[in-house]
């Protein structure tokens, strides 16, 4: 019996679940273990997750890995993480959270980001001479929603002083993880990036900005210092390691935000080459060799995994998550719906049923739109405004065309961040790799393929994405492989072709869809901001 290949223990720790996985060099993805991780939505637009229940979550996964495949986990000799992004946690000079993770989808910062930021002449409450500096130095700057650190930070500065007081640094979802394995606090090149206070002119030399950190509103010392996403940061803390059941002798690669790792995982690390990604949110994006920003579509390329390259990312607000609150809000377990699909508690979940119906309902869900705007949007349009809606509802609507119409949705608003994307690129789009839950879908693959025009390839493992991401940048990091490498060892179990006829329906509707958005926005406005204004008071 031969030994196991040198593994790498891939932490994906994402808004609804820490995942952990055993990844070798060469993509293998031996072992899965999952905890859910609960988020609280608060009111006046706060979203919070305790970081120690991560932790806690962390160990268990780990333990149970070692349960099932006890060689593979002998053979660790890597730790190395992927994490959501934007969350924003203070902690004290022990490494002790003093607030709870400020998630991505946390707003209470939008009018503190107003304030210190004001000026005239102003675009959406913030300085036009701010925003120039932030686009030239960063590439971007910040959302307006107050959903990335910026926000957060002034948030715990203004809201809570004392907290504030007893800060020692302010770390994203990832730093804190690597906090807790190897007991110092850095920050990467992309977990940094939505603080806003970098300068990224030159990919292989991230650094702070002076004059950004001057004016960002936080002291200075409590920002962590910045490594690249496969620097080597450290070895296992003894109480890592026992909570972990590794050695202490584990390296401890830095790791990467969930958009850096999966665009790994993906296996599209050559320029220009992009992917689709479709989980709770989804985005677009690809690796270029040149810093760039699209201002009016909300598309920048910033630091990445690769030392060399920078990473195009269009993020599109909420994908999966429209399937989980049909999940969660509208169908029950004893549902008639889960019937059709053959499918119960045991045997499967929901989404296999949606997945047996979709097929059964013609393309254009018999004329049913639904927007997928649930908590607002980021790109092509930033607006925390927008919401969800179905339209041309009729007495001989069914529930399944409702289905549909959900998933249609998210693939129109996808078509719209593409066009953005082929613009940003200099070329159309004609083959795409899709990865992430969303991609388990047959009838999603095929409804993306028809509604963007182009070829769909699917991941062979799309839920071990940001795994096997993070399995890679290890890898890298150790020196066991090159980014070059990495598309050779990716693996593509299906490919869907647009379907001509289909195309010519999503065409015209795609059409329709964008007059929504023109005609709906100043209504969402004018519904959604009297509260938002009164909680940010």
């Amino acid at each position: 019996m031969t030994a196991s290949p040198p593994q790498v223990l891939a932490i994906d720790l994402g808004t609804s679940a820490m995942k952990a996985a055993l990844v070798a060099a060469d993509g293998t993805v031996t072992g899965w273990a999952e905890r859910p991780v609960p988020l609280r939505v608060l009111p006046g637009g706060g979203a919070e997750q305790d970081p120690l229940a991560w932790w806690t979550a962390l160990g268990e996964v780990t333990v149970e890995l070692g349960r099932a495949h006890p060689e593979q986990l002998r053979a660790v000799g890597t730790v190395c993480a992927s994490t959501q992004g934007e969350g924003t946690i203070a902690v004290d000079a022990a490494g002790e959270p003093l607030t709870p993770c400020i998630s991505w989808l946390d707003m209470r910062g939008a009018a503190h980001l107003r304030r210190q930021f004001g000026g005239f002449p102003a675009y959406q409450g913030m300085s036009l001479r701010r925003i120039a500096r932030w686009l030239r130095l960063t590439g971007g700057m910040p959302s307006p929603t107050g959903k990335d650190p910026a926000a957060h930070m002034l948030f715990v500065r203004d809201s809570m002083p004392q907290v504030y007081a007893r800060t020692a640094a302010f770390l994203n979802v990832l730093d804190w993880i690597n906090l807790k394995l190897t007991g110092r606090a850095v920050a990467t090149v992309d977990s940094i990036l939505t603080s806003w206070v970098t300068d990224n002119r030159r990919p292989g030399a991230i650094r702070y900005s002076p004059a950004l950190v001057a004016d960002c509103g936080i002291d200075a010392d409590k920002l962590p210092p910045i490594v690249a996403c496969t620097d080597v940061i450290g070895t296992l803390t003894p109480a890592a390691a026992a909570h972990l059941g590794l050695p202490a002798s584990v390296r401890v690669v830095a790791g990467a935000i969930d958009t850096t790792a999966a665009a790994i995982g993906a296996g599209t690390t050559g320029d220009n080459d992009p992917h689709l990604y479709v989980g709770t949110s989804s985005w677009i994006a690809a690796h270029v060799p040149r810093k760039k920003t699209d201002i009016s579509a909300g598309i920048a390329s910033v630091p990445c995994a690769i030392g060399d390259r920078y990473l195009m990312t269009a993020l599109q607000a909420t994908a999966g998550a429209n399937l989980t609150w049909l999940r969660d809000k509208i169908v029950e377990y004893d549902d008639p719906l889960l019937g059709a699909g053959q499918v119960s508690r045991d045997e499967g979940t929901i989404f296999d049923a949606f997945d047996t119906i979709i097929p059964t309902v013609p393309p254009g869900a018999g004329g049913v739109l639904y927007t997928p705007w649930l908590y607002g949007e980021r790109a092509p349009v930033d607006d925390a405004n927008l919401r969800a809606g179905f339209l041309n509802i009729s007495l001989d609507t069914t529930r399944s065309e409702l289905l549909r119409a959900v998933f249609e949705g998210v693939a129109l608003n996808t078509r719209w961040l593409a066009d953005a994307v082929d613009r940003f690129l200099g070329a159309p789009v004609t083959s795409l790799a899709i990865t992430g839950g969303g991609a388990l879908s047959d009838s999603w693959c095929q409804i993306f393929a028809d509604v963007l025009g182009v070829e769909i390839r699917r991941d062979a493992q799309p839920l071990a994405v940001n795994a096997r991401g993070a399995g890679w940048i290890g890898a890298a990091g150790t020196g066991l492989l090159t980014f070059a490498d990495v598309p050779g060892l990716m693996r593509t179990d299906q490919v869907f072709a647009p379907n001509p006829t289909h195309r010519a329906t999503y065409d015209e509707i795609f059409d329709v869809y964008r007059q929504l958005h023109r005609r709906l926005a100043p209504v969402y406005r004018r519904l959604n901001r009297p509260a938002s204004s009164s909680t940010r008071a």
